[in-house]
């Protein structure tokens, strides 16, 4: 990683993923009696555990509203959640005053056209290989692992790892 790229995740006092296509694969699930349904991958939600528990604080910023990532937030201690908002930049502004964490000190995750008002302004933007080249073009890293799938835990390593925080989340899982 180049010095840019660490300096940026050093000064990360909050996290912010979007979900469809970041926390999940993007694939949106509705049974016969119209309930949406996601599937969340296990691994992703033990890295937001353990970013979280570093220091940084996680939140979620989806346009869609969906009870699946409300339980899911509830399930992983993450209180910051805006969902159903059309516009992500008046969302990031609210969750930023509620962490108290000026732009440059946020990062946020996203894959898609909506969310470019909070991947220009923050500072640390991370994208998944699935993402249009429009959006892999602007921000800071795009990771290996595709959406869904690994990738949001991807970012919370290379987050831990740059704040020399990584090594102790690993310890704690072996005391």
């Amino acid at each position: 990683m180049n010095e840019d790229l660490l300096e940026r995740m050093r000064r990360l006092r909050l996290m912010v993923f979007d979900v469809d296509g970041v926390l999940t694969d993007g694939t949106l699930y509705f049974s016969e009696t119209g309930a949406e349904l996601k599937a969340f991958n296990a691994r992703d939600g033990h890295g937001l555990r353990m970013l979280k528990e570093s220091g940084v604080e996680v939140a979620i910023l989806s346009a869609r509203r969906s009870r699946a990532v409300d339980a899911r937030a509830a399930e992983l201690g993450i209180t910051l959640v805006e969902q159903g908002v059309s516009d992500k930049g008046k969302a990031f502004d609210s969750l930023i005053a509620r962490a108290r964490a000026p732009a440059q000190s946020a990062g946020y995750m996203g894959d898609d056209l909506v969310d470019l008002p909070v991947l220009v302004r923050c500072g640390f933007a991370a994208s998944v290989p699935e993402a249009s080249e429009f959006i892999k073009g602007r921000v800071h890293h795009v990771t290996r692992a595709p959406g869904g799938r690994g990738a949001a835990r991807e970012v919370c390593e290379l987050i831990m790892r740059a704040q020399d925080t990584l090594d102790r989340a690993i310890a704690r899982q072996l005391a």
